[in-house]
């Protein structure tokens, strides 16, 4: 029973594609701790600007919006073949060892140190103490774990609901406008509870501050979404190839009856 289930195709395919989520997911939370230049790494010098009044803004993100995008084409391709049922239980599943994760990296900074080699061992690479150091890497704050987790969760959710209302009203064509459209919807709404929660909760910044630099982040992930979009096409086309245009029309009907 077991190799029977292990060898049919759209249970491989769905293991495949949870795998990837769930793991897209932890790594874009492990490294969002990293702020990076958008202007530097396309090749100029950053020109802040002002926006609702806030000045000196740049495109100044963190490396998790390096992958999110890559997780709602998972969870659009999730939704297409498998349903909204699936796409909440991943979305549960990476939320909770994304927690797990963080319960470990807190272990981890709390045991004590090495202090014979460890601590040291990088003073040559500039790095002259390393438990500050993982501390710093590992440690990210707790507004910010929270805000992450539930921006992350109800980002899911509603581009579920989107994507779902979006296909109902266009059956099997469009495949962009739901794709695209419930994802510029859900993470509009990520890119403010995020924020709202991890800084205005969590640091006191203004709402006014929370909605310019939202506005930035978001005008980064829109952009992405746009043009992303064409690899939704080339995934659907792979997935085509692989089940059959058969199967793959099951799997589509069995989607759109799950709620």
């Amino acid at each position: 029973m077991v190799k029977d289930i292990l060898n049919d195709k759209p249970t491989k395919l769905f293991i495949v594609i949870a795998s990837f989520f769930v793991a897209n997911a932890l790594i874009a939370e492990c490294i969002g701790g990293k702020l990076f230049s958008l202007e530097r790494l396309l090749g100029f010098e950053p020109q802040p600007f002002s926006l609702l009044g806030e000045e000196g803004l740049t495109y100044t993100l963190t490396c998790g919006v390096l992958l999110w995008p890559l997780e709602f084409i998972m969870t659009d391709i999730v939704n297409e073949y498998f349903g909204p049922k699936a796409v909440r239980r991943i979305s549960y599943i990476a939320v909770g060892l994304i927690c797990y994760a963080f319960l470990m990296f807190y272990l981890a900074i709390e045991v004590p140190a090495n202090k014979e080699f460890w601590i040291t061992s990088h003073v040559q690479d500039g790095i002259p103490d390393m438990q500050t150091a993982f501390s710093g890497i590992f440690g990210q704050g707790m507004w910010i774990i929270v805000g992450s987790l539930t921006a992350f969760l109800v980002s899911q959710l509603l581009d579920v609901w989107v994507f779902h209302k979006i296909k109902k009203a266009t059956g099997e064509k469009k495949v962009w406008l739901r794709a695209t459209g419930s994802t510029l919807v859900s993470q509009f709404v990520d890119s403010f509870i995020v924020l709202f929660i991890a800084f205005k909760i969590g640091n006191g910044w203004s709402f006014q501050r929370v909605l310019a630099i939202g506005l930035v982040n978001y005008s980064y992930k829109a952009l992405m979404a746009l043009l992303l979009t064409p690899l939704i096409y080339i995934i659907e086309n792979r997935i085509e190839n692989y089940l059959g245009k058969g199967t793959t029309a099951e799997l589509k009907a069995a989607a759109m009856s799950k709620d």
